[in-house]
Parts: C-alpha cells; structure tokens; sequence
C-alpha cells in the first residue's frame, strides 16, 4: 500500500535534482506522482542546459505520463511511505486488516482494478 495522501501538496513532496533521480525512482510528473520507468538526457542545447526526458507511470492510476526538465533545475519527489496489512476477512467489498502494530483496519474497500480485486480474493481464500 503506497500512501501518498494529497500527493501535489508541497509537505508531501521534497525537491531533487533532476538528473539526480534514477530509473524505478519517483517524482512528480505533470502533477501526478509517478514511478519513473524510463528517463533520457539530451545534449546541452544553445542555452546550455541538457534536458532529461521523464517517462512514468501514476502510482494511484496506473495512467503514463511524459515530462522533460532541464537537468540542472528541481523537480518534486513524493514522500513514499509503504505499509503492509495482513487480510483478516472480506466482507462482500470491503477488507478487514491487520496493521503491523496488530490494530485492525476496516475502512479499506477492494481495488476498483478487476484483477487485482480477483488476486485479492484468492489470496485470502488460499
């Protein structure tokens, strides 16, 4: 479970270099928090700054985005926090869980993604 929370909010996000961040790293792509699958530097152009071409993917939608920054400028990086939860039951659509720290947690719905809903079932019924 990656929780961003308001993800475009600056107390969510830090500032990184953009020739700093790496392949399977994250940043914020046209205002979406993404996980970067591809990046390219093109040569320094007549202003002499290189541009690094993002390509990445929405965390929470799965959508891709592109976006190119000038190597030397900072782009916002989201604080990623990832927690698991053991499923305790599933009540038609909603899951109960368990914290790491043994609390329950019963306000978490099946994913909207058919697949991984169905994943999610079959785990649980193993």
């Amino acid at each position: 479970d990656d929780e961003f929370g308001d993800a475009g909010n600056a107390q969510h996000t830090i500032p990184k270099q953009a020739s700093a961040l790496r392949k399977g790293g994250f940043a914020m792509l046209k205002g979406h928090p993404c996980r970067i699958l591809n990046m390219s530097t093109s040569k320094t152009g007549k202003h002499g700054h290189a541009k690094v071409n993002f390509t990445g993917v929405d965390v929470l939608t799965g959508k891709k985005y592109e976006d190119t920054q000038s190597s030397t400028h900072n782009m916002e990086v989201p604080l990623v926090v990832r927690t698991e939860y053991a499923v305790m039951s599933l009540d038609e659509e909603i899951l109960c869980l368990l914290t790491e720290s043994g609390e329950e947690k019963e306000d978490v719905s099946l994913p909207g993604d058919h697949a991984l809903a169905v994943k999610i079932r079959e785990g649980f019924e193993d």
